[in-house]
């Protein structure tokens, strides 16, 4: 079969109309290209951003540094709250967070490390860390000790102390016969060892561990009579029962994942998320009575003296009574608090795993100073109740299973960091945003600004911010070094602030006439002076505030009208009963 050969002949005005019309398509791709071009260029200038800085109420926000340690590379950022980074200290490419690292007053930087691969490694699971660094401001290494062997593994949190020690929280191997010696039920081992937790303190000077303490020390169990440790559980909520388990069987059995020191109590907060529950513990035992039920200021030993948050751990309540779920990052309120702010010394948690959503909680202990001891009602530990739960204003879309934290600020803001998304968020007392912040990095990397990230990609277990007068910023240069997102446009920082009208800041204060606290606000988030001064124009209080809220203690003003002054926002009166 002969294939046709045909020849068309046009006219020569269709040829220049054919001719024509193919370049003005031409010119529309090419002008369509340009314009797709142009579109993703400048989608950062004037699209909302999608890492990095998202949004910034200057005026509201709690003015500081942030301090946070991503998962999946080495390094340690300090950025200001245009999320611009000031200082970083950056460390090999092999290795990565274990998971936390903190700020001293010196300046020096406490972290804690692992390396990137674990193959080998006897003892690993999530969390597992190694080492932990000192290194000073300029990254110079000042210490490092490392525990990560066949039976003993660092993991999770550390807690620098006053003294300069530093309290860490480590796994230590228990045989599968020693397990069930303790009265653990063998049908619950599902691998051949446990890790049970223990924390030791250990002084940098001398690299000797000075106190230790070991749950191991503080078990019961009613499965087995003829076995160590057994007891009727719910009339011993201060030991812990060696067959509550909610992580299959496997070793890593309590997975603590933080761990706080009150330097007023000497105590020692521990979180324990599969038994969704804090525990205390008293630190002024030596090491000998904290392995016994006897000694030290609550003369308790080593036993919990204080849970919260399961008591079904202890054969209490049911599972309504449950108050934490996973929870991350238990504290005592943070020593930047004002002395005289109302919840000084409560504690706060991220709460992880409730139905569909995280949040964080404020609540008082049961710490009664006049018994120096805990206070319990029929066997639990109060409160039995959440009464300051702090949900995102989207409450669904906030959401980690792990990881994560929350920091109660001086001006009363939180400061929320929902670790699966990389997510940090700063919320007034009203639930308003004034400042967001998404760590711009997948897998170790930098992205783009404009790229949207997935959840877990870029993993945070925590972010913590420093007020600008911290000890540890005397002296040192904090200039803006650019962001650390890609592409981003210039500016970013006046992008998201709201124009602030400095004629519109105003002054409040309550309660007014008072006889103790003077709540102060103001509509400026800068660093301010505070002057009191009564009607003579004597000088009564001279301090700074921070933030838009500050709370002044006037209990030791005489009774009488005073003025109080905030440079560049106002001044007004208030009453001293």
């Amino acid at each position: 079969m002969e294939l046709l050969n045909i020849k068309i002949t046009l006219p020569k005005s269709w040829l220049i109309k054919i001719n024509i019309t193919m370049k003005i398509r031409h010119l529309l791709t090419h002008f369509i290209c340009l314009l797709a071009v142009l579109f993703f260029t400048t989608s950062n200038i004037f699209g909302q951003n999608t890492v990095g800085l998202l949004s910034y109420d200057q005026a509201q926000s709690y003015q500081g540094y942030t301090l946070f340690y991503p998962h999946n590379q080495p390094n340690v950022y300090l950025i200001n709250n245009c999320g611009e980074l000031v200082h970083v200290w950056v460390d090999d490419a092999d290795f990565r967070p274990g998971n936390t690292a903190y700020l001293r007053p010196d300046g020096s930087l406490v972290k804690a490390k692992r390396n990137s691969s674990v193959a080998g490694d006897n003892i690993w699971a999530g969390g597992g860390g190694a080492i932990v660094d000192i290194v000073s401001w300029d990254n110079e290494l000042l210490w490092s000790y490392e525990l990560n062997n066949d039976s003993l593994r660092l993991h999770h949190d550390i807690a620098p102390m006053p003294n300069g020690n530093i309290l860490m929280i480590a796994w230590e191997l228990k045989s599968n016969e020693e397990a069930i010696a303790m009265g653990r039920d063998p049908e619950t081992l599902n691998q051949v060892v446990l890790w049970p937790d223990f924390i030791f303190e250990i002084n940098p000077e001398t690299d000797e561990i000075v106190w230790e303490w070991h749950v191991w020390d503080h078990l019961i169990q009613d499965f087995d009579s003829t076995k160590a440790n057994y007891g009727v559980i719910s009339e011993h909520n201060e030991l812990v029962d060696i067959n509550y388990d909610t992580n299959d069987g496997k070793s890593d059995w309590m997975h603590s994942n933080a761990l706080d020191y009150n330097p007023e109590l000497d105590q020692i907060m521990l979180s324990v998320p599969t038994f969704s529950e804090l525990w205390v513990i008293d630190h002024s035992t030596t090491t000998e009575q904290a392995a016994s039920h006897f000694g030290g200021n609550v003369n308790h030993g080593g036993d919990l003296i204080y849970r919260f948050g399961n008591p079904q751990t202890y054969d209490k309540g049911d599972s309504t009574d449950q108050l934490l779920f996973y929870q991350h990052d238990t504290h005592w309120t943070n020593e930047f608090l004002p002395p005289n702010h109302p919840m000084k010394g409560n504690i706060v948690c991220f709460n992880n795993r409730l139905p569909g959503y995280s949040a964080v909680e404020i609540f008082p202990s049961s710490w009664e100073m006049y018994i120096n001891d805990y206070e319990e009602f029929q066997g639990s530990f109060p409160p039995f109740e959440l009464e300051n739960t702090i949900t995102h204003p989207d409450t669904f879309s906030f959401y980690s299973t792990g990881l994560s934290s929350a920091q109660l600020l001086p001006n009363g803001n939180m400061l929320m960091c929902s670790g699966r998304q990389g997510y940090m968020v700063e919320l007034t007392p009203s639930n308003e945003i004034v400042w967001e912040y998404k760590t711009p990095i997948r897998a170790g990397f930098f992205v783009s600004q404009g790229e949207e990230l997935e959840l877990n990609n870029n993993l945070t277990f925590r972010a913590f911010r420093y007020p600008p007068d911290y000890a540890a910023f005397d002296g040192r240069n904090l200039e803006p070094q650019g962001v650390l997102e890609l592409d981003a446009a210039d500016n970013q920082c006046e992008r998201v602030v709201p124009n602030i009208n400095l004629e519109e800041v105003s002054l409040g204060f309550f309660p007014n006439p008072t006889s103790g606290n003077l709540h102060l606000t103001w509509d400026n988030g800068k660093i301010v002076r505070i002057d009191v001064y009564d009607l003579l124009g004597r000088q009564h209080i001279s301090t700074t505030g921070n933030g838009g809220m500050k709370y002044l203690d006037v209990s030791h003003l005489e009774p009488n009208i005073y003025i109080v002054n905030i440079e560049g926002v106002g001044s007004g009166r208030f009453i001293v009963e």
